[in-house]
């Protein structure tokens, strides 16, 4: 059996969660509350559960050194202490419509970070996907994306994976860890019509990418060459992002989104919203961590500014 039996972690019951991140160095789940400018870190010994307030939509995180995050916000990537909450600003992005924001993204082998975004009404493809380097030097990859998610590498950091969820279809890039190039685009995956849309992504051991399908209450394993090879079935509709967490990397857990159900629909599915675990017969690896170059160091040592509190 690939799965065992899955179990709510976290009752958040918040719109929607997104991103969760296994931090090893202090056995830390992260994740985010997009809506409400929240990034929470749940303690996986202890089920302690504490929030690091963002005061403004926070679409994903990354980790970027001892307790500290890389977060992809509004219209911004800024690192994060975890403790104090102070924030500093990497980089600005310039997004083409009003109402938009950034959602998916995460750090790639060599440490720079990757976030796509995407417009809120999900009207128009007016969302990017970007790279962020060490310097906070701002590259445009992609354009021309409703919604951006689905970002994953291979285990040999070869392999670029990125989606548009509003076009259901999984993209595979050659990936250049060396140079941070993504090219050779081809379609992986696409999702059938009433099987959920690609939402966000993680990679096993054995480079079989796991995917969640936002509406199709579903997380879908595919093998290397796209096929799918195991679908896990949900208690709620709307899962967000899966990845790979606790102390030996074998426990998957899934986040998800109650903003979009009717009331008859939550009535069925109170704990949408929530963040859901169970134990795999697959296993994760550790996520790479954000790597600035000195000067950017150096400037975040001697920056003030502080999140409000």
């Amino acid at each position: 059996m690939l799965a065992g039996v899955l179990h709510c972690l976290v009752d958040q019951r918040a719109q929607v969660t997104e991103c969760p991140l296994w931090d090893a160095a202090s056995a830390t789940l992260y994740f985010v509350d997009i809506h409400a400018g929240r990034i929470m870190a749940y303690d996986w010994d202890s089920g302690a559960l504490r929030a690091i307030e963002t005061r403004q939509a926070v679409g994903c995180i990354g980790l970027a050194g001892p307790g500290r995050l890389i977060a992809g916000l509004e219209s911004s990537v800024a690192l994060i202490d975890v403790q104090s909450g102070v924030q500093r600003e990497l980089a600005r992005i310039a997004h083409r419509r009003s109402g938009s924001r950034l959602n998916d993204g995460r750090c790639d082998p060599a440490g720079r970070f990757w976030v796509g975004s995407m417009k809120e009404t999900l009207d128009e493809a007016a969302g990017a996907l970007y790279r962020i380097d060490g310097d906070g030097a701002v590259s445009v990859q992609e354009e021309d994306i409703i919604c951006s998610n689905g970002l994953a590498f291979s285990p040999d950091g070869r392999t670029m994976y990125h989606a548009d969820s509003r076009r259901r279809t999984v993209w595979r890039y050659a990936y250049d860890p060396a140079t941070g190039t993504a090219a050779e685009r081809r379609v992986f995956a696409v999702a059938p019509e009433g099987e959920g849309r690609p939402d966000g992504a993680a990679v096993d051991t054995e480079g079989h990418y796991w995917i969640a399908r936002y509406g199709g209450g579903r997380i879908v394993r595919h093998a290397p060459d796209g096929s799918e090879v195991f679908v896990l079935r949900l208690p709620v509709e709307n899962p967000t992002m899966c990845a790979f967490a606790g102390h030996d990397l074998s426990t998957l857990v899934i986040t998800s989104a109650r903003g979009s159900l009717s009331s008859a629909q939550l009535a069925s599915q109170p704990q949408a919203g929530s963040v859901f675990a169970v134990k795999v017969n697959a296993q994760g690896s550790n996520e790479p961590h954000f790597r600035p170059t000195a000067q950017a160091r150096q400037a975040e040592s001697t920056a003030s500014t502080r999140s409000p509190s």
